[in-house]
């Protein structure tokens, strides 16, 4: 072999060297947590101060399939105008105050905070009707990428979001997302040690005393993404008790609280599962993967807040939620039901078939639990307000009586934006047997856009909502049907 020839494998050789030695990017220490500063709800103060009508998307997992059929819903949103009831005129998109995203829907989640409007010109083309399982698969197979993925440090979903930088979050940060004007953001994972979940807010990385703004936008949609077993957990960096983090007083109150409602009983044990967080010597390391595993809808969160509330309201303290007079919750649900085939075949599916299935089954009952745990307690609470109100209950001193009549003043509204909710029966076959992988062809990401539209449009629930607000609907996207104005 002569000289010139010999220079390829060297080079070779000499990358791969470099690459056994990568390494996980590091979140950096904080040195002082405040509670005032860092990308957090009541630091968007255009939507958290005074705000009486909260509207909430929750996007759910479910790989490409999941990020276009929630982009579907942002579109609509967009294109749908009403006007209030004093004449004033807006697009349901600038209402959305928060929005929550899971494996493939906290990419678009991430990318609407981050891009705003320009979302609506790049997002289609940059990442939803682009191959990315394949690119993903090529450079894990490339040889110039193995000495990286020997890393201990640097794995499957490390490479996953360099690659995510490079296609869609351009080294993007919190930071620039606190600096972008639009709803909070809240993308989440699960910690893989504890089942806990996992929140990208200044909050959660205040009890690791982090600084969440200098982490990558694509460090957390690769997080919220990992798949166990196809992905490598994320890695994040645990410096608990370094930095004086004071836990909030409100949920000190209700850790110390003596009320045994069942709301109170669930944020207890909510408060202890942030704890689990807080001692950064025993558990320096987290490891994150895939938010599906403990909420593949994004909504315990929704359910967690509301828990607080109706703890706090029973113990009869101010909560800053409580100038709010309502709350609509889209549920934007791409779960999908592909026939498997399995019961018609004598031989049992494969170990990795199994093994996938294992683990979507009950992440699928329970997105079904939690929606309709929301529809129950926003039922609770207007019934017990209707027996308030009514003075229809004397107490005659009775102190737990009392208590119960104390529920928030917030009427939940609770839109289900899911494939089971679309009229085209033919439709809804053609999108149930889309699989969950990060590539689907261009004729299904503009079919789960337009369902997704129709789907909202058509909501039964949408439209009680726009009437009890006094919206009339004046335009609608070309793809969905008109509505007639709401009386």
């Amino acid at each position: 072999m002569n000289g010139r020839h010999m220079l390829l494998p060297a080079a070779l050789a000499a990358l791969l060297a470099l690459g056994g030695c990568a390494t996980a990017p590091v979140n950096p220490p904080l040195t002082h947590a405040d509670p005032t500063a860092g990308y957090r709800y009541e630091t968007r103060t255009q939507y958290f101060q005074d705000a009486e009508d909260i509207v909430v998307l929750a996007f759910s997992g479910g790989g490409t399939r999941a990020a276009a059929f929630s982009y579907g819903v942002l579109e609509a949103l967009k294109d749908t105008e009403v006007i209030g009831p004093k004449g004033e005129r807006q697009r349901l998109l600038d209402s959305v105050h928060v929005v929550t995203g899971v494996s493939g829907g906290s990419f678009t989640a991430l990318a609407y905070g981050l891009y705003g409007e320009r979302l609506f010109s790049e997002y289609e083309q940059r990442f939803l009707k682009r191959d990315v399982q394949g690119e993903l698969i090529g450079r894990a197979l490339n040889p110039l990428y193995w000495g990286a993925l020997s890393s201990p440090e640097w794995g499957r979903s490390e490479l996953a979001a360099d690659l995510y930088d490079e296609i869609l979050f351009n080294g993007a940060t919190f930071a620039d997302l606190q600096r972008a004007s639009g709803p909070m953001i809240v993308a989440s994972a699960t910690d893989l040690t504890s089942g806990a979940r996992f929140y990208y807010t200044q909050q959660m990385f205040d009890i690791l005393c982090s600084d969440l703004g200098a982490v990558r936008l694509s460090r957390a949609a690769a997080s919220s993404s990992g798949v166990p077993v196809v992905l490598s957990p994320v890695m994040i960096y645990n410096y608990g008790g370094t930095c004086g983090y004071k836990e909030p007083p409100l949920l000190t109150r209700i850790a110390n609280s003596a009320t045994v409602s069942r709301p109170a009983a669930r944020a207890m044990q909510q408060v202890k599962e942030l704890r689990y967080f807080e001692d950064g010597k025993r558990r320096p390391y987290l490891h994150l993967v895939d938010g599906g595993v403990a909420d593949n809808l994004g909504m315990r969160a929704i359910l967690e807040i509301l828990d607080e509330l109706e703890a706090l309201r029973l113990e009869g303290v101010p909560t800053p939620l409580d100038h709010a007079k309502t709350l609509a919750v889209f549920v934007v649900n791409s779960l999908s039901t592909p026939p498997l085939g399995w019961d018609a075949e004598k031989n049992a599916p494969g170990t990795l078939d199994i093994l996938l299935r294992a683990t979507g089954v009950p992440i699928d009952h329970y997105s079904y639990e939690a929606v309709e745990l929301l529809r129950d307690t926003a039922a609770r609470w207007k019934v017990l307000r209707s027996i308030r109100d009514s003075g229809a209950i004397v107490d005659n001193g009775n102190p737990d009586l009392a208590k119960v009549m104390r529920v928030p003043n917030l009427e939940v509204y609770v839109i289900d934006v899911s494939f089971g909710a679309l009229k085209d029966e033919k439709e809804r076959t053609y999108l149930n047997e889309l699989p969950t992988s990060f590539t689907l062809p261009p004729e299904a990401i503009d079919r789960l856009r337009a369902a997704a539209g129709t789907i909202v449009l058509e909501s039964p629930d949408f439209q009680r909502y726009l009437r009890d607000l006094g919206d009339r609907v004046v335009r609608t996207p070309a793809a969905a049907r008109e509505l007639a104005p709401a009386p």
